[in-house]
């Protein structure tokens, strides 16, 4: 089957010529005298190639390409150009055009043009499916990789699937534990029943008991009517404990109760109250080292670490970037309607060479930062921010020695804070003179938040 093929140009003599050539060379040739009149054969037909004038009257080539970028944009596009306005040609490049070819031209320069422009698309095709191989085969509920630590975890989330025991994830902040938290419940059992999840981090200690056991009318100041907690409204399913660390101990002994009797009692009551909520609880700390100082219940800790599941960061698991960088451009490409078609080989052995403290949650933010700002069809390493390169161990005399933000120069003073206190937020936040509310906002803002 012959290739389709547009050609775009206001100027008649040109069209034609244009189309008896490519015609005669085998192609089925499609022609329009306007972008208008282009966009509505689009309508009607796929075109593997299109060739666009650059300047003509009412909506010019730039202009048109990237309505085809948004209509179309596995379509090649190659601009048509005059000397004098080839700095118009390398616009069009950056906007996602394949190629351009300057006025005046042989026949046997636009066929050349042509064959490479469809070599280059059969090209892409044929990587575009094997991507998307790749990416089943090495996915599993939005936890994409190939690394062998991951792929030993995909195994894992199936065992505990299957399993009713009580599941303990443990990683740094930013490794998807979350992600495995949904997979596990929603490839178990207890798929079509509530997936409830509370950070104990984020509430204050005097609301986390009636958030997780609810509250009788009247319990306390503000309790005007009887509220369900997350273990009732998770009944049948699956509740989700972020950063259980945070715990108080007199919480962590109502929690036990619970796993140990599958009963509470809501607060200003007396009364129990049954439920059947698997339990899923996260940490970004060493549980036993809390247990040995004293912070952590041991019972505690061995009701909860039925099944373990330790989560590697980002840094042990680099082998993973292209797969979650071609995940993330996908995702923000479908969300943000662009149309990125990857990243540069600098900006790749950029990436490649940061430590990634902030982990997956770091990355998929500034890939979708990327995505979004970049101007190219291509993302550079000029589209990330300048600390990439510094790494968040630079010294403030690195940090003011290259053009830097506010906000980059923020997020390294953060990370160095919480690296001098072992990610302990009190003490990072009371270095830095902010609220650990603050510091918590500014982590999400950074995209280094459990997640």
């Amino acid at each position: 089957m012959s290739n389709m093929i547009l050609v775009v140009d206001d100027d008649k003599l040109v069209n034609e010529f244009v189309n008896e050539t490519l015609t005669r060379a085998g192609f089925k040739v499609h022609s329009a005298l306007s972008g208008a009149e282009a966009l509505k054969l689009m309508q009607e037909n796929e075109y593997d190639l299109i060739l666009t004038d650059v300047r003509m009257p009412e909506m010019d080539g730039i202009t048109l390409l990237m309505k085809i970028k948004a209509v179309s944009p596995d379509s090649v596009v190659v601009v048509i150009t005059a000397y004098g306005t080839i700095e118009n040609a390398v616009d069009a490049m950056r906007k996602g055009a394949y190629d351009y070819i300057l006025k005046p031209f042989s026949p046997d320069e636009i066929e050349i043009v042509v064959r490479r422009g469809l070599e280059h698309r059969a090209l892409a095709m044929e990587n575009k499916v094997l991507r998307a191989q790749i990416r089943d085969k090495y996915s599993f509920e939005n936890i994409v990789g190939q690394n062998r630590k991951l792929l030993d975890i995909f195994d894992l989330i199936q065992t505990a699937a299957n399993s009713k025991a009580t599941i303990l994830l443990t990683g740094e902040s930013g490794t998807g534990k979350e992600l495995v938290a949904k997979a596990i419940h929603y490839n178990s059992p207890r798929k079509d029943m509530p997936f409830i999840r509370i950070n104990c981090a984020a509430l204050p200690e005097n609301l986390i008991e009636s958030e997780l056991f609810g509250h009788e009318k009247g319990a306390f100041t503000g309790a005007i009517k009887q509220t369900k907690g997350r273990f009732e409204l998770a009944d049948g399913g699956s509740l989700l404990l972020d950063e259980v660390s945070e715990m108080d101990l007199g919480l962590q002994a109502k929690l036990l109760r619970v796993l140990q009797e599958s009963e509470f009692e809501r607060v200003g009551s007396g009364l129990p109250v049954k439920v059947d909520v698997r339990l899923i609880a996260t940490s970004n700390r060493n549980l036993m080292d809390e247990v040995r100082k004293g912070k952590f219940r041991e019972d505690l800790y061995y009701r909860l670490n039925v099944i373990n599941i330790e989560i590697p960061p980002l840094r042990e698991r680099k082998d993973d970037l292209p797969l979650l960088i071609e995940h993330f451009i996908q995702k923000f490409n479908e969300e943000d309607e662009r149309h990125i078609e990857g990243l540069s080989e600098k900006a790749l052995r950029l990436l490649q060479s940061y430590p990634w403290p902030g982990n997956v949650r770091e990355l998929e933010n500034l890939i979708h930062r990327a995505v979004v700002t970049s101007k190219n069809s291509v993302i550079t390493h000029m589209d990330f921010p300048s600390y990439l390169a510094l790494g968040p161990n630079a010294e403030m005399s690195d940090m003011l020695s290259e053009p830097i933000t506010i906000s980059e120069g923020e997020k390294i003073l953060i990370l160095k804070s919480l690296e001098r206190h072992a990610g302990n937020r009190t003490k990072a936040a009371e270095e830095l003179g902010i609220t650990t509310r603050t510091l918590r906002n500014k982590l999400h803002e950074y995209g280094m938040t459990d997640n």
